[in-house]
Formats: C-alpha cells, structure tokens, sequence
C-alpha cells in the first residue's frame, strides 16, 4: 500500500510540476464506476464524475485519471498496485452514464485490454487453500487539468447486464448453501426455457457477480442472445459453488470418485424450476466451462432424460472414467463441445475428443464440436487472429455466440440453415 501511495504521489507531482500555477482545488467530488465483462474478465470501462454547474460538453484531453488496486484477502502483484488510465473519449451524461445534451455529468471512457490488469477491480488471489477470483478495493482519483477540480470519492458502481440479474438467490440442501444469480425474461404470457451457466474454477465463492463476470456469463441476458429463444426470451440460472464444482470428499475429482456438488446442484434447478412456471420443461440447457464442464457432463450422466441440450467448452470431465454403460444414456442428449488443441489445463486429447469419438460411434446425431486452434481475439480490437488468448478460454466464442462449426470446419445445420451455437440450442426441445 505504502508503494502505491508513492507512485500516486509521484504521479501528482509529476503532473502539478508540468503546471506550476496549479493548485488542487476540492478532493471531495465524486464519482461511480461502470464494470464491464469483455472476453479476458472485467474491468472498469468508464468512469461518471458528479459536477457542480450543468455543462454541455466534454473533453477527454483536459482528464488524467489514477487508479488504486488494494486487498486485504490476498497478494497484488507490485506492478499491479497502481499506475495511470487512458482516457480515450468523454461525454456528458446522466447519473447513469447516459448521453445527454447537457447535465451535471460527465462521462469518461477509459482504455481496457487483456494486457492492462490495472483496469480490473477483480484479482486472481490465493486465499486459504484456493485460488479464485475476488473483488478488490478499487479507487480512483480523477483531476481536471482545466479547473484543477478533484474527483476521488467512490459513489457506488453500475454493472450492465449484471444488474439485469436477481443477485440474492440463496439454496440450502443439507449442510451446503449455494448462492446464485438469475434472470427473468419478459415472457409475455408464454413459456420460456431456461438457460443454466455453471462456472468455472476461479469463480466459486457466496457472491455470484463473480461467476457472471469472471467468464462473461452475464452476456445470456443480452438482447442479442435472448432474442434467438423467441419472443418470451429465455431463463437464466447461474449457480455458484461455494468452493470449486469438481471438489470431491478427498481432494479433487476429474470423474474418477463423485463430486460433492451435484446433488445439490440438480435439486437447486428443481426448485428453481418449479418456482418459476413460466419455465418450459422441455426445454431447460445446461453448460460451463472447464470445472462448470465437469459438472455440466456429470449431471447429464446423472439425468440425461431431464435437460433439452448441453453446451460445454474446455470439458474437465476425463473421458476415461466415462463407461460405455454411460455412453449409451447420453447419446441422445443433444450437445455441443467447444475447445482449443493448445488447451494445457483440460487436454482435450484426454476430454473431449476420445468422448466426442465415443458418442458419434455409438450413433449420436445431434451431438458436435468445436475445435479450434487457438483462442484469438474475436473483436479485432488487440490483434485479432494474431493475439492468442490462453488456450484454456475457448469459453469466449460461446458467451458471444461465435461457435458454429462442426470437427470438419462445415457450418452446422438446423433445418438445412447454417447455425450458430446459441441458434442451435434455440431449437432443441424434448420430445
């Protein structure tokens, strides 16, 4: 902490030198953070100062803006403490961050990249005998080079698509309790399925904020995604697991011994189910990614009558423990893998390829997978084909729905037309 008051300091100093006239006029304006999910996790994308006088224009040029990252729960690497954020546009808004005319807000869109752990206010720590990710305490301090005015007093923080969600589900099943995240659609009087996203290993916890933004989940409740499931929308269900999916009683599991989670897991989604009847049966999915992979293919093992699709990137779920016996309950369960070949975490060469292998000989029709050679930048933003993203996160293409081919590389196809991954789960419903 003392270092990233030094470096803050010196910053200040810095900047005051280069206008010797300057005097710092109020440290008491505030400010409320906008926090973003993009494809490497969150950061803080935007930043809203509170003004004194209604202004009808902005210029980001006139803002230096200085960021803070502390815990107490874990270690911050020295480099990642404190450092300067680029502002890259500004505009007057509401409280909100809405463009307006002319208001007593303004606007600052700030640099974010895979690259630039400043703008991030969550950390992977270790903390106790796991490592996951955690909000951190986050601060800025905004100065005005204009009016010499300073912003540095934290007024809350606005989440979209995250806010869109019911933060406070809470499910007790013995001696665990599981929180979880959810969303309801307008469904307009119909019946809407359900959409299930279980996490990854870093995202387990009692706050579910983290599952939806450590691996962009919070994305299914977009209007871009929910309008493939037609005009009633569709469920979400996020749960989270107080520690991590693939824990068993001894240690770790990769499909070898049970899990402790999966029972309580299947009875949250009951409940959930039967406590919202606008929810159609037949057409409940369920997904995640790596340990939420493990869990995905685990509770299809366990009801394969019960859910309409699986949709599962960098499955942790080793194919060997998974029977023949196994092979032919699940066949007819609709599925869609996604992974990266340079995945070193869950090796698809021991997951997912020899499953997918095994469910196609045994005459599986409506089971593919996806099979990329690195995951790339998808927005083009930092590289595109070239920037090469961990090999682990092939989750990224099914948050934003680019996955759409088969192991061939042909297009898949619902009724003779080219499909992408959320389209197709869009179409699956039980008999």
């Amino acid at each position: 902490m003392k270092n990233s008051l030094l470096i803050i300091c010196l910053l200040f100093s810095n900047w005051i030198y280069g206008n010797p006239n300057s005097e710092i006029k109020s440290s008491e304006g505030s400010y409320k953070l906008v926090v973003e999910g993009f494809d490497w996790g969150p950061a803080v994308n935007q930043v809203i100062i509170t003004l004194e006088n209604e202004v009808s224009d902005a210029n980001p040029a006139e803002f230096k803006v200085f960021a803070k990252r502390e815990s107490s729960q874990g270690d911050i690497p020295e480099s990642q403490k404190s450092g300067e954020r680029d502002v890259v546009f500004a505009f007057v808004s509401d409280e909100n961050g809405n463009r307006v005319a002319s208001g007593k807000h303004i606007t600052l869109v700030l640099e974010v990249s895979p690259t630039q752990p400043i703008g991030s206010p969550i950390q992977y720590m270790r903390v106790g005998n796991r490592g996951g990710n955690f909000w951190i305490d986050y601060s800025l301090t905004i100065i005005n080079s204009k009016t010499n005015q300073v912003w540095n007093q934290a007024a809350g923080k606005i989440m979209p698509l995250v806010d869109e969600y019911d933060l406070k589900g809470k499910f007790q099943y013995g001696n665990l309790t599981m929180s979880y995240a959810s969303f309801s659609p307008e469904t307009k009087g119909k019946k809407a399925p359900l959409i299930i996203w279980l996490h990854g290993g870093g995202e387990g916890g009692m706050d579910p904020t983290i599952a939806l933004l450590g691996n962009r989940a919070a994305n299914y409740a977009s209007p871009e995604i929910q309008t493939l499931f037609g005009d009633a929308g569709a469920y979400v269900l996020v749960p989270q697991s107080p520690t991590f999916w693939m824990q068993a009683a001894e240690g770790m599991t990769r499909g070898q011994t049970n899990d402790i989670y999966n029972e309580a897991l299947f009875a949250l989604i009951q409940d959930y189910v039967k406590s919202n009847p606008g929810i159609d049966p037949k057409r409940i999915y369920v997904g995640g990614c790596s340990n939420g992979g493990y869990m995905s293919l685990k509770l299809i093992l366990e009801h394969p009558d019960y859910f309409a699709a699986g949709y599962i990137s960098a499955l942790a779920y080793d194919a060997q423990y998974v029977t023949e016996q196994d092979i032919q309950k699940i066949k007819q369960v609709p599925m869609w893998f996604v992974h990266s070949k340079d995945d070193g975490v869950t090796k698809p060469e021991s997951t997912v390829v020899p499953l997918y292998d095994r469910l196609k000989k045994a005459g599986a029709k409506n089971v593919h997978f996806t099979f990329y050679d690195h995951v790339t930048d998808i927005t083009g933003f930092y590289g595109g084909d070239n920037y090469h993203y961990n090999g682990h996160w092939s989750w990224i293409y099914v948050h934003a729905n680019q996955a759409r081919t088969g192991l061939d590389g042909s297009p898949v196809l619902v009724g003779g037309r080219p499909v992408t991954i959320m389209e197709w789960m869009a179409a699956q419903a039980k008999k």
